[in-house]
């Protein structure tokens, strides 16, 4: 089965149609218009002039046809367009260089020579597939099309030299519907209304039920509606055909559904597409024909098993686009004993060769193989992980390109919620369909892809719920929480895209009868709408009614823990945790933490009597009625502070005193005054005033973070005093208990020299006063996280024991740009390449990365010179990015701290960081 025909025949909207037809200019990545020494590269029995090391030339694809070629695998020839041929087209201002159609005529020579065939023959046709291929794989997301070169003579000679005039108008009938649809633009309902009125008049339902007589006449309607839309007739010369197709795969390089999959995969950097002519082998000859999709492991489980699913008598796009529900790849064995024991022969070639997972596409003409792709499967991190572990027990691949190979952000999959059968006790299973990608997604009904979209970006949990998805589709299949398909298999365009992304993912739910239209499921005689919500399992299939809450996992075992054993082994960057209560901590200790890098305080001051407590000293008009409230809030704190610092026994926890500004403690709202007036016994106006002189303009500028403790010392006190009663009382049970103390957005030494002094001064009180005679050896540090103090962390280091950056604020600060408003302009930014991603979910190295570089430097410098110890690390929420924390270990910083969950991402990308580091050093 050609690989790119992994494309669904579900209808394509407007601007894709648009933007297929020939155009003179297309938006493009790159531009130049030189052009490239060699554009065409063949592979064949007689010649083969690529190799697997040339992806960003040849695209993935092209590269493996020509690899696997080289390795003796059954494979059709053909040549590759390069990347490079696709870059200058776009800087030509959407015209193919000069020439290139000279060499593409040479190439179609060699094909005709090599294979007896004839390009356009009346006798002996050759005929092509036209398919994209990109550096990177893009499942379906740009264009293909089959069986070019037919034309009516053609067609007719292919069914004398077959003597199967049926397979022959199947072969042409496709050719038409994706000629036009890729190339010229004509919307595929068109077509597919034509071929439902067929199937009408003939009474049948499957597409191989329809006789010749039947595909005779819708042939004829075919090229009816190609001439009725385009204004032509179909054209009759083969070489206009694969010109015109040639140009069509280049453009959808800059397609709307390949510019997006690109956005959300974070794929950057390459030239373009190249293009694949290849010649065909056809699985739609009859009952010995068949093609299909196959992993050489599992790759939602990683189990060893061959995995798939084919058709017979069917062609490529047929398998993908759930138009006919496949066949289990076991049921081949059964069907054609000897293709299957090929195919199990080529699995464990292809394992052996490349050194992990293959995702291969073959077709099987008259009994005969042909592999037509190969490509490194894509996989769920459950997968990743297991088929990394076993791979190094079977000696294919070692730790450290186990460690490499296992993507760090996808380790996230393995934490997510999912549906035990304890969740699913009493809950009502409309169907169940085919779980594709594992998880547990719970959300509202949305039924095209565009909806899901603007649902989603207003807040809303939705499933998107279609009969099959398309790669049109991707954008909705990314903001849903789910995707649920009627028809499809485990190879279809919904599973392979969503076992990608980690995407719950339940196909094939042949029950359900879903109105596009309408907004509407019909499923068990019951009817379900937008407002419905219905739960799905992607593990079983399930479909539920309502929403079932999921069981959240909280132990790393089994495959997972040695893969964080490896990366424990390699990794130099320690990796912490943010967390502010004992569970947290407790959760991110098991997930590996080695200790707290921010545990936020005000998240304390929060509920019942703490949060009067709090607003009784912020109310407070006096030093003396401030610490009076306060010594209210210290038994809260310091027992807070014990269970934390006795659930992360013998790690460093470093406590982040009182930062956000005071008017987020108190209410707003009239009557919510009116209340806390009468909590407090004060006059509503008080209250009212208070809270009006709280008001700024722009309170994460004013006064916050280490503001407070300088205006509101005894703030300060109690927090320390807290966390030194908490030591003492954890030391003296034997507990091994490590407080940091942690200034918040300091910018200059005199700040946190003053701050120090006093800190430095409730320590030794509190001592005396406990009795406690051993030291207690509490570091004091600040946060970088105001452009001065990076610029000044040389200074600030002379009275700092550490630096942790909160790249959060620091990023704001940089910027200029409020995070919680920078939504209403980041993603016109992103599409304009104003900025090369989010700057809040990765580090900007030009920028705040320059900015942490020069405070790591500085900083280091001082602590040098007076020779004493000195810890940096990063607490803002950049600490479990994978791209950040390869900065951070280049910047030479000590940990990293982030969310407890991200914690075995975090060391899995510092791990790989590392290696990195190492293998550089190497070269």
């Amino acid at each position: 089965m050609p690989p790119a025909a992994r494309t669904s025949r579900a209808s394509r909207p407007a601007s894709r149609r648009a933007a297929a037809k020939p155009a003179k200019s297309a938006k493009s990545s790159r531009r130049g218009t030189a052009r490239p020494a060699k554009m065409v590269y063949y592979f064949g029995a007689t010649r083969c002039e690529g190799n697997a090391s040339q992806r960003l030339l040849l695209g993935g694809k092209g590269a493996n046809l020509a690899d696997m070629t080289s390795i003796g695998l059954p494979v059709p020839p053909g040549f590759t367009i390069t990347t490079d041929t696709c870059a200058a087209y776009e800087g030509a201002g959407g015209r193919l260089p000069r020439g290139l159609m000279d060499d593409v005529r040479a190439n179609i020579k060699l094909l005709e020579k090599e294979l007896s065939k004839q390009f356009g023959s009346d006798r002996n046709p050759l005929l092509v597939s036209v398919r994209s291929g990109a550096a990177v794989s893009m499942p379906g997301m740009m264009d293909t099309v089959l069986n070019l070169g037919l034309t009516d003579a053609a067609v007719a000679g292919l069914a004398r030299l077959t003597g199967n005039e049926w397979f022959a108008l199947d072969a042409y009938r496709r050719l038409v519907n994706m000629f036009g649809d890729v190339v010229m633009g004509v919307d595929h309902d068109h077509f597919e209304h034509a071929f439902r009125a067929i199937k009408t008049t003939f009474g049948v339902k499957e597409d191989t039920q329809v006789p010749v007589e039947g595909l005779r006449e819708l042939v004829k309607e075919y090229k009816r509606i190609y001439r009725e839309h385009v204004g032509q007739e179909f054209p009759q010369d083969p070489l206009r055909q694969l010109e015109l197709a040639i140009e069509a795969v280049f453009r959808s390089w800059n397609g709307d559904r390949a510019v997006e999959y690109r956005r959300i995969q974070d794929i950057k950097g390459l030239n373009g597409t190249a293009v694949n002519v290849q010649a065909m082998a056809y699985g739609n000859m009859g009952d010995d024909s068949a093609t299909g999709v196959a992993f050489t492991r599992d790759n939602t489980t990683g189990e060893d098993v061959f995995y798939g699913e084919f058709l017979v008598n069917a062609q490529g796009e047929d398998v993908v686009a759930g138009i006919r529900t496949p066949r289990p790849i076991s049921e081949l064995e059964r069907w054609n004993p000897k293709a299957y024991a090929q195919l199990l022969k080529v699995r464990q070639k292809l394992e052996r060769h490349y050194k992990d997972m293959q995702d291969i596409e073959f077709t099987i003409e008259q009994g005969r193989l042909f592999m037509l792709q190969t490509r490194t499967g894509k996989r769920t991190a459950q997968a990743a992980v297991r088929i990394a572990v076993e791979m190094v027990k079977e000696g294919l691949i070692d730790e450290k390109t186990a460690i490499k190979r296992i993507p760090a952000g996808d380790l996230s999959q393995l934490l997510l919620p999912y549906f035990s059968e304890k969740d699913k006790a009493g809950a009502t299973v409309l169907t169940i369909g085919i779980g594709a990608s594992p998880g547990a997604a719970t959300g509202q009904l949305a039924f095209t892809a565009a909806e899901a979209v603007e649902r989603a970006q207003r807040g809303e949990k939705v499933l998107l719920v279609r009969t099959e998805t398309s790669p049109e589709d991707v954008a909705g299949m990314h903001s849903a929480v789910g995707i649920l398909t009627s028809t499809g298999g485990k190879t279809s365009h919904a599973a392979v895209v969503a076992v990608g992304w980690g995407k719950c993912c339940v196909v094939g739910a042949g029950a359900l009868s879903i109105d596009e239209h309408k907004g509407e499921l019909h499923v068990a005689g019951r009817t379900f709408g937008r407002s419905d919500v219905l739960s799905i399992d992607g593990r079983t299939g399930q479909v539920m009614v309502g929403a079932v809450r999921p069981t959240v996992p909280e132990k790393i075992s089994g495959d997972f823990s040695k893969v964080m054993q490896w990366a424990s082994k390699h990794a130099v960057l320690k990796v912490r945790t943010n967390a502010d209560s004992p569970e947290d901590a407790r959760r991110a200790r098991e997930f590996g933490a080695v200790g707290i890098g921010l545990c936020r305080t005000e998240h304390m001051f929060f509920g019942g009597d703490r949060t009067k407590a709090i607003r009784e000293m912020i109310l407070a008009d006096s030093t003396e009625a401030r610490e009076k409230a306060l010594a209210k809030l210290l038994p809260y704190q310091r027992e807070d502070f014990v269970g934390i610092l006795a659930a992360m026994a013998g790690f460093p926890v470093t406590v982040r005193l009182l930062d956000p500004p005071l008017h987020e403690f108190v209410p707003h709202l009239e009557e919510q005054q009116a209340e806390l007036a009468r909590e407090m016994g004060l006059p509503l106006e008080q209250v009212r005033r208070r809270v009006k002189q709280l008001h700024e303009a722009n309170p994460m500028l004013g006064h916050r973070g280490c503001r407070l403790a300088i205006t509101y010392p005894e703030i300060l006190r109690m927090q320390v005093r807290a966390i030194v009663e908490a030591t003492i009382e954890c030391r003296a049970r034997g507990v091994d208990a490590r407080p940091e103390i942690m200034h918040p957005l300091v910018g200059t030494r005199r700040e946190l020299a003053q701050l120090r002094a006093w800190t430095e001064q409730t320590i030794a009180a509190v001592a005396k006063e406990k009795g406690w005679r051993k030291a207690l050896d509490i570091p004091i540090g600040t946060m970088i996280e105001v452009p001065r103090a990076a610029v000044a962390a040389g200074e600030i280091a002379e009275v700092a024991d550490f630096f942790s950056f909160g790249t959060n604020d620091l990023t704001q600060m940089t910027f200029g740009y409020s995070r919680d408003d920078i939504g209403s302009f980041l993603p016109a930014y992103l599409a304009a390449e104003m900025l090369p991603k989010d700057p809040f979910q990765s580090i900007d190295v030009g920028g705040v990365g320059t900015l942490v570089r020069m405070a790591c430097e500085r900083g280091r410098a001082v602590a040098a010179d007076v020779r004493k110890p000195f810890k940096i690390g990063i607490c803002g929420e950049h600490g479990g990015d994978p791209a950040s924390i390869s900065f951070f270990q280049s910047c030479g910083l000590d940990y990293v701290s982030c969310s407890p969950f991200r914690v075995p991402i975090a060391r899995l990308a510092a791990a790989q960081a590392a290696l990195e580091v190492a293998k550089r050093g190497t070269r």
